[in-house]
Order: C-alpha cells, then structure tokens, then sequence
C-alpha cells in the first residue's frame, strides 16, 4: 500500500524497533545493500525443527528500512523457511500501515536480507538452494566486496 505520510505503526517500529541486535549461535547470518539509497540490514535468524524460533536485525538507515526490517522480524517468528520466503514485500509494506513510494524500496531490503539468512542458512546443512537465493547472494556479495575494498567493515 502507497501512502504519503508514515502511518503511525510505522513510526512506532522506527521509535521502538523489535528484535534488535545479533543472534551469537545463528542459523543463518544474511545481509543486503540497497542499491537505490544505500541502506544495510543484516538479520540473523535461529530454525528448530524447521521453524524459524528467533529472528534479529540491524539495519544502518533511514526510518522505512528499520521499520520495515522490525515488523518482519515479528512476521517470521514462528514461520517456516518456506511460510518466510513467501512473504513479500507488499505484505511488509502493508503490514506497517503502507509506506510513501519513496520508501518502498526498504521493504525490499529487509525481505532480501531475510532471503539471504536463509541462503546462508540453507548453505551451512547443504541443504538445496533456489536459484533466486544464490542469485541475490551472488549479487549482495559483490556490493560487499566493493564496499570493504574501500575500507568499510561490512560483512
């Protein structure tokens, strides 16, 4: 959903994010890098039994991304790797009251970061991997590569 002002669940996300910080025993560790703005979150994620049991991110943005990054944390938990690879960025957007077209672009930051947790998730059992995934990691990891080569600590 488009709308022109933040919604007032989206700000409260902003002003009291859930789920921040680092997961130290994670499952799967992923991050993206937006190419429109340069946002980047990482999300850490903890499975038993299939499930997705905790979820944790950091995001170094503007208020859509934290945001957007926080609700998803609280639509994952308790999901399925698969249950969470179906949510899409609309549903984020929706779920925080809808986000002004601008900021759009953060709903799919968190999402692609959460996608990349369950590639490295997914990786580290040997378990298979869609060809999405490893495309989007293929391409995250160029974006980090870049940014470390000028000095910056990403990864």
């Amino acid at each position: 959903m488009i709308v022109m002002m933040p919604s007032e669940k989206a700000l409260e996300h902003y002003r009291n994010p859930r789920n921040v910080g680092e997961l130290e025993d994670a499952d799967g560790v992923g991050i993206y890098i937006s190419d429109i703005c340069g946002d980047i979150t990482r999300f850490w994620i903890k499975v038993e039994d299939g499930k997705i049991t905790d979820v944790r991110f950091k995001t170094f943005g503007c208020w859509a991304s934290i945001a957007s990054a926080s609700i998803l944390t609280e639509m994952v938990k308790g999901k399925t790797i698969e249950e969470a690879r179906r949510i899409m960025k609309e549903e984020i957007a929706d779920a925080l009251g809808g986000l002004p077209e601008p900021k759009v672009h953060c709903s799919v930051l968190a999402d692609d970061a959460l996608d990349d947790a369950i590639y490295d998730y997914l990786s580290r059992r040997g378990l298979p991997i869609p060809k999405d995934l490893v495309e989007k990691h293929e391409k995250v990891r160029v974006a980090v590569k870049r940014l470390e080569d000028m000095g910056f600590k990403v990864g």
